[in-house]
Protein backbone atom coordinates (compact mmCIF):
# COMPACT_ATOMS: atom_id res chain seq x y z
CA UNK A 1 0.00 0.00 0.00
CA UNK A 2 1.42 3.36 -1.02
CA UNK A 3 0.15 6.47 0.74
CA UNK A 4 1.44 9.29 -1.44
CA UNK A 5 -0.22 12.09 0.49
CA UNK A 6 1.63 11.28 3.72
CA UNK A 7 5.02 11.66 2.02
CA UNK A 8 4.82 15.44 1.81
CA UNK A 9 4.33 15.70 5.57
CA UNK A 10 7.88 14.40 5.99
CA UNK A 11 9.10 17.48 4.15
CA UNK A 12 7.11 19.79 6.45
CA UNK A 13 8.70 18.14 9.50
CA UNK A 14 12.18 18.27 7.93
CA UNK A 15 11.90 21.97 7.12
CA UNK A 16 10.66 22.72 10.63
CA UNK A 17 13.84 21.10 11.95
CA UNK A 18 15.97 23.03 9.45
CA UNK A 19 14.52 26.32 10.68
CA UNK A 20 14.98 25.31 14.31
CA UNK A 21 18.70 24.77 13.67
CA UNK A 22 19.22 28.02 11.77
CA UNK A 23 20.50 31.28 13.23
CA UNK A 24 18.15 32.57 15.92
CA UNK A 25 18.50 36.10 14.47
CA UNK A 26 16.20 34.97 11.65
CA UNK A 27 13.05 37.09 11.32
CA UNK A 28 10.86 34.15 12.38
CA UNK A 29 12.41 34.28 15.85
CA UNK A 30 11.56 37.95 16.23
CA UNK A 31 7.81 37.37 15.94
CA UNK A 32 6.15 36.87 19.32
CA UNK A 33 4.76 33.36 19.86
CA UNK A 34 5.87 32.24 16.37
CA UNK A 35 9.39 31.98 17.80
CA UNK A 36 8.14 29.38 20.31
CA UNK A 37 6.87 27.26 17.44
CA UNK A 38 10.29 27.04 15.80
CA UNK A 39 12.22 26.78 19.05
CA UNK A 40 10.24 23.56 19.63
CA UNK A 41 10.28 22.45 16.01
CA UNK A 42 12.80 19.71 16.76
CA UNK A 43 9.70 17.75 17.76
CA UNK A 44 9.62 17.04 14.03
CA UNK A 45 12.06 14.20 14.79
CA UNK A 46 9.38 12.61 16.98
CA UNK A 47 7.04 12.84 14.01
CA UNK A 48 9.62 11.02 11.89
CA UNK A 49 9.91 8.22 14.47
CA UNK A 50 6.13 7.78 14.79
CA UNK A 51 5.68 7.91 11.02
CA UNK A 52 8.49 5.39 10.60
CA UNK A 53 6.64 2.93 12.83
CA UNK A 54 3.42 3.55 10.93
CA UNK A 55 5.02 3.10 7.49
CA UNK A 56 6.77 -0.10 8.56
CA UNK A 57 3.42 -1.71 9.32
CA UNK A 58 1.81 -0.38 6.15
CA UNK A 59 4.73 -1.70 4.08
CA UNK A 60 4.93 -5.16 5.65
CA UNK A 61 1.44 -5.61 7.07
CA UNK A 62 0.33 -8.16 4.48
CA UNK A 63 3.28 -10.49 5.06
CA UNK A 64 3.12 -13.59 7.22
CA UNK A 65 6.77 -13.23 8.19
CA UNK A 66 9.63 -10.83 7.59
CA UNK A 67 12.95 -12.17 6.35
CA UNK A 68 15.58 -10.70 8.68
CA UNK A 69 18.40 -10.38 6.17
CA UNK A 70 16.24 -8.81 3.47
CA UNK A 71 14.74 -6.35 5.92
CA UNK A 72 18.05 -5.24 7.41
CA UNK A 73 19.61 -4.97 3.96
CA UNK A 74 16.77 -2.84 2.61
CA UNK A 75 16.73 -0.49 5.58
CA UNK A 76 20.52 -0.14 5.49
CA UNK A 77 20.29 0.67 1.78
CA UNK A 78 17.60 3.24 2.49
CA UNK A 79 19.40 5.38 5.06
CA UNK A 80 23.13 4.62 5.25
CA UNK A 81 24.59 6.06 2.01
CA UNK A 82 23.29 9.58 2.68
CA UNK A 83 24.20 9.20 6.34
CA UNK A 84 27.84 8.72 5.29
CA UNK A 85 27.55 11.54 2.76
CA UNK A 86 26.46 13.88 5.55
CA UNK A 87 29.66 13.04 7.44
CA UNK A 88 31.88 13.58 4.39
CA UNK A 89 30.26 16.95 3.67
CA UNK A 90 30.69 17.89 7.32
CA UNK A 91 34.44 17.30 7.15
CA UNK A 92 34.79 19.64 4.16
CA UNK A 93 34.54 22.54 6.61
CA UNK A 94 35.29 20.78 9.91
CA UNK A 95 38.26 18.55 9.07
CA UNK A 96 40.06 19.76 12.22
CA UNK A 97 37.42 17.93 14.26
CA UNK A 98 38.32 14.55 12.77
CA UNK A 99 38.63 11.98 15.53
CA UNK A 100 38.94 8.25 14.91
CA UNK A 101 36.87 7.28 17.94
CA UNK A 102 34.03 9.63 17.02
CA UNK A 103 34.09 8.58 13.38
CA UNK A 104 33.80 4.95 14.48
CA UNK A 105 30.85 5.74 16.75
CA UNK A 106 29.19 7.69 13.95
CA UNK A 107 29.86 5.00 11.35
CA UNK A 108 28.34 2.32 13.59
CA UNK A 109 25.40 4.52 14.57
CA UNK A 110 26.20 4.15 18.26
CA UNK A 111 26.65 7.80 19.26
CA UNK A 112 23.25 8.30 20.92
CA UNK A 113 23.82 5.34 23.23
CA UNK A 114 26.65 7.25 24.94
CA UNK A 115 25.56 10.47 26.67
CA UNK A 116 28.05 13.16 25.77
CA UNK A 117 28.66 11.72 22.31
CA UNK A 118 25.18 11.95 20.75
CA UNK A 119 25.85 15.23 18.93
CA UNK A 120 29.27 14.37 17.53
CA UNK A 121 30.23 15.42 14.01
CA UNK A 122 27.16 15.80 11.75
CA UNK A 123 24.84 16.06 14.72
CA UNK A 124 21.46 15.34 13.01
CA UNK A 125 22.91 11.84 12.65
CA UNK A 126 22.01 11.16 16.30
CA UNK A 127 18.62 9.98 15.05
CA UNK A 128 20.23 7.12 13.11
CA UNK A 129 21.13 5.44 16.40
CA UNK A 130 17.43 5.44 17.19
CA UNK A 131 16.39 4.24 13.75
CA UNK A 132 18.93 1.39 13.86
CA UNK A 133 17.44 0.38 17.21
CA UNK A 134 13.95 0.36 15.69
CA UNK A 135 15.07 -1.62 12.67
CA UNK A 136 16.82 -4.19 14.86
CA UNK A 137 13.61 -4.82 16.79
CA UNK A 138 10.96 -4.58 14.09
CA UNK A 139 11.30 -8.05 12.47
CA UNK A 140 11.14 -9.61 15.93
CA UNK A 141 8.09 -7.58 16.85
CA UNK A 142 6.41 -8.36 13.56
CA UNK A 143 7.13 -12.08 13.42
CA UNK A 144 6.20 -12.79 17.05
CA UNK A 145 3.49 -10.24 17.78
CA UNK A 146 2.05 -8.27 14.86
CA UNK A 147 1.68 -11.12 12.35
CA UNK A 148 0.19 -13.34 15.07
CA UNK A 149 -2.21 -10.58 16.17
CA UNK A 150 -0.90 -10.87 19.71
CA UNK A 151 -2.74 -8.20 21.72
CA UNK A 152 -0.09 -8.10 24.45
CA UNK A 153 1.97 -5.73 22.29
CA UNK A 154 -0.80 -3.12 22.59
CA UNK A 155 -0.61 -3.19 26.37
CA UNK A 156 3.20 -3.16 26.26
CA UNK A 157 3.39 -0.21 23.81
CA UNK A 158 0.92 1.92 25.75
CA UNK A 159 2.70 1.09 29.03
CA UNK A 160 6.07 2.06 27.49
CA UNK A 161 4.57 5.34 26.25
CA UNK A 162 3.13 6.20 29.67
CA UNK A 163 6.31 5.21 31.51
CA UNK A 164 8.42 7.33 29.15
CA UNK A 165 6.24 10.41 29.68
CA UNK A 166 6.38 10.01 33.46
CA UNK A 167 10.14 9.44 33.47
CA UNK A 168 10.91 12.33 31.10
CA UNK A 169 9.04 14.90 33.16
CA UNK A 170 10.31 13.47 36.45
CA UNK A 171 13.92 13.52 35.25
CA UNK A 172 13.64 17.18 34.25
CA UNK A 173 12.84 18.04 37.87
CA UNK A 174 15.82 16.17 39.32
CA UNK A 175 19.14 17.74 40.26
CA UNK A 176 20.72 15.13 37.99
CA UNK A 177 19.41 17.08 34.98
CA UNK A 178 21.97 19.83 34.40
CA UNK A 179 20.41 21.60 31.42
CA UNK A 180 21.25 21.93 27.71
CA UNK A 181 24.62 20.84 26.30
CA UNK A 182 25.30 18.39 29.13
CA UNK A 183 25.45 14.61 29.29
CA UNK A 184 22.21 14.57 31.27
CA UNK A 185 20.50 16.52 28.50
CA UNK A 186 21.71 14.10 25.85
CA UNK A 187 20.59 11.17 28.00
CA UNK A 188 17.07 12.60 28.24
CA UNK A 189 16.68 13.83 24.67
CA UNK A 190 18.67 11.43 22.51
CA UNK A 191 19.01 8.08 24.30
CA UNK A 192 17.30 5.56 21.95
CA UNK A 193 15.29 3.76 24.64
CA UNK A 194 13.24 6.91 25.36
CA UNK A 195 12.13 6.99 21.72
CA UNK A 196 11.04 3.36 21.48
CA UNK A 197 7.52 4.36 22.53
CA UNK A 198 7.20 6.57 19.43
CA UNK A 199 8.01 3.72 17.07
CA UNK A 200 5.71 1.31 18.90
CA UNK A 201 2.83 3.78 18.92
CA UNK A 202 3.44 4.30 15.20
CA UNK A 203 3.22 0.51 14.74
CA UNK A 204 -0.11 0.41 16.58
CA UNK A 205 -1.38 3.29 14.45
CA UNK A 206 -0.40 1.29 11.35
CA UNK A 207 -2.24 -1.79 12.58
CA UNK A 208 -5.34 0.28 13.31
CA UNK A 209 -5.13 1.93 9.89
CA UNK A 210 -4.84 -1.35 7.98
CA UNK A 211 -7.79 -2.87 9.83
CA UNK A 212 -10.05 0.20 9.69
CA UNK A 213 -9.03 1.93 6.46
CA UNK A 214 -12.06 3.70 5.00
CA UNK A 215 -11.48 6.52 2.51
CA UNK A 216 -13.31 9.61 3.68
CA UNK A 217 -13.06 13.40 3.51
CA UNK A 218 -11.19 14.63 6.57
CA UNK A 219 -10.04 18.00 5.25
CA UNK A 220 -11.65 20.11 7.98
CA UNK A 221 -10.49 17.76 10.75
CA UNK A 222 -6.93 17.77 9.38
CA UNK A 223 -6.83 21.57 9.25
CA UNK A 224 -8.18 21.86 12.79
CA UNK A 225 -5.71 19.26 14.05
CA UNK A 226 -2.82 21.05 12.34
CA UNK A 227 -3.87 24.34 13.96
CA UNK A 228 -4.10 22.58 17.32
CA UNK A 229 -0.57 21.22 16.93
CA UNK A 230 0.71 24.70 16.08
CA UNK A 231 -1.13 26.32 19.01
CA UNK A 232 0.08 23.68 21.47
CA UNK A 233 3.71 24.18 20.42
CA UNK A 234 3.31 27.96 20.58
CA UNK A 235 1.56 28.32 23.92
CA UNK A 236 1.76 25.13 26.02
CA UNK A 237 5.10 24.68 27.85
CA UNK A 238 5.36 20.89 28.03
CA UNK A 239 8.12 18.38 27.35
CA UNK A 240 7.32 17.17 23.84
CA UNK A 241 10.48 15.43 22.77
CA UNK A 242 9.94 11.80 23.82
CA UNK A 243 6.56 10.97 22.35
CA UNK A 244 4.02 13.19 24.07
CA UNK A 245 2.98 14.63 20.71
CA UNK A 246 1.86 11.18 19.60
CA UNK A 247 -1.49 12.25 21.05
CA UNK A 248 -1.81 14.65 18.10
CA UNK A 249 0.57 13.17 15.53
CA UNK A 250 -1.11 9.75 15.42
CA UNK A 251 -4.62 11.02 14.57
CA UNK A 252 -3.05 13.41 12.04
CA UNK A 253 -1.19 10.56 10.31
CA UNK A 254 -4.25 8.31 10.25
CA UNK A 255 -6.63 11.00 8.99
CA UNK A 256 -4.23 12.19 6.29
CA UNK A 257 -3.73 8.57 5.20
CA UNK A 258 -7.49 7.92 5.04
CA UNK A 259 -8.42 11.27 3.55
CA UNK A 260 -9.71 11.47 -0.03
CA UNK A 261 -10.46 15.20 -0.01
CA UNK A 262 -8.69 18.18 -1.51
CA UNK A 263 -5.75 18.01 0.94
CA UNK A 264 -4.91 14.55 -0.36
CA UNK A 265 -5.19 15.74 -3.95
CA UNK A 266 -2.87 18.63 -3.12
CA UNK A 267 -0.32 16.60 -1.13
CA UNK A 268 -0.30 13.92 -3.85
CA UNK A 269 0.82 16.38 -6.51
CA UNK A 270 4.10 15.14 -7.94
CA UNK A 271 6.19 18.21 -6.93
CA UNK A 272 5.01 18.01 -3.32
CA UNK A 273 5.41 14.26 -3.14
CA UNK A 274 8.91 14.67 -4.54
CA UNK A 275 9.76 17.15 -1.77
CA UNK A 276 8.73 14.41 0.65
CA UNK A 277 10.98 11.94 -1.14
CA UNK A 278 14.02 14.19 -0.71
CA UNK A 279 13.18 15.03 2.91
CA UNK A 280 15.72 12.55 4.30
CA UNK A 281 18.45 14.21 2.27
CA UNK A 282 17.22 17.58 3.51
CA UNK A 283 17.39 16.42 7.12
CA UNK A 284 20.69 14.53 7.14
CA UNK A 285 22.69 17.08 5.09
CA UNK A 286 21.19 20.38 6.24
CA UNK A 287 23.93 21.16 8.77
CA UNK A 288 26.96 20.46 6.51
CA UNK A 289 25.26 22.30 3.63
CA UNK A 290 24.75 25.28 5.94
CA UNK A 291 28.41 25.19 6.98
CA UNK A 292 29.51 24.99 3.34
CA UNK A 293 27.31 27.94 2.37
CA UNK A 294 28.62 30.03 5.24
CA UNK A 295 32.19 29.23 4.25
CA UNK A 296 31.48 30.16 0.63
CA UNK A 297 29.92 33.49 1.64
CA UNK A 298 32.89 34.18 3.93
CA UNK A 299 35.46 33.50 1.21
CA UNK A 300 33.54 35.60 -1.29
CA UNK A 301 33.23 38.34 1.35
CA UNK A 302 29.51 38.70 0.78
CA UNK A 303 27.96 40.84 3.50
CA UNK A 304 24.35 39.65 3.47
CA UNK A 305 21.70 40.01 6.15
CA UNK A 306 20.64 36.81 7.89
CA UNK A 307 17.20 36.68 6.23
CA UNK A 308 18.73 36.80 2.75
CA UNK A 309 21.20 34.09 3.74
CA UNK A 310 18.27 31.95 4.87
CA UNK A 311 16.47 32.27 1.52
CA UNK A 312 19.67 31.35 -0.35
CA UNK A 313 20.27 28.49 2.09
CA UNK A 314 16.83 26.96 1.54
CA UNK A 315 17.26 27.14 -2.25
CA UNK A 316 20.72 25.56 -2.10
CA UNK A 317 19.52 22.90 0.34
CA UNK A 318 16.57 21.87 -1.85
CA UNK A 319 18.68 21.71 -5.00
CA UNK A 320 21.51 19.79 -3.33
CA UNK A 321 19.06 17.41 -1.64
CA UNK A 322 17.41 16.65 -4.99
CA UNK A 323 20.84 15.95 -6.48
CA UNK A 324 21.81 13.74 -3.55
CA UNK A 325 18.51 11.86 -3.82
CA UNK A 326 18.81 11.31 -7.56
CA UNK A 327 22.54 10.73 -7.72
CA UNK A 328 23.27 8.86 -4.50
CA UNK A 329 20.27 7.77 -2.46
CA UNK A 330 18.25 6.12 -5.23
CA UNK A 331 21.15 4.47 -7.13
CA UNK A 332 22.83 3.19 -3.96
CA UNK A 333 19.52 1.95 -2.59
CA UNK A 334 18.82 0.03 -5.78
CA UNK A 335 22.37 -1.35 -5.91
CA UNK A 336 22.43 -2.54 -2.31
CA UNK A 337 18.98 -4.07 -2.56
CA UNK A 338 20.12 -6.24 -5.46
CA UNK A 339 22.81 -7.83 -3.30
CA UNK A 340 21.83 -11.36 -2.34
CA UNK A 341 23.67 -14.25 -0.68
CA UNK A 342 20.88 -16.74 -1.19
CA UNK A 343 21.62 -19.85 -3.22
CA UNK A 344 19.75 -20.27 -6.48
Amino acid sequence: MKIGQITFTRFIAAMAIVISHFNKDLFLYKIEYISNLFLRANVGVSYFFILSGFIMIVAYGQKNKIDYFEFYKNRFARIYPLYVLGLLLYFLTRSHLFDGYKVLLYALGLQSWIPGEAMILNFPGWSISVEFFFYLLFPLLYNYFYSRKNKIIWIFAIAIWLATQIFSNWYLALDAYEGPHTKSHEFLYYFPVWHLNEFLIGNLAGLYFIKNFRPKKYDIQIILLFLLIVLVLMFVPLFYHNGLMALLFVPAIIMISCNNGWITRLFSKKPLEYLGEISYAVYITHIPVLYLLREFLRIQEYNLDIDTVFVIYVMVLLISSALFYQGIEKPMRDLLRRISFKKN
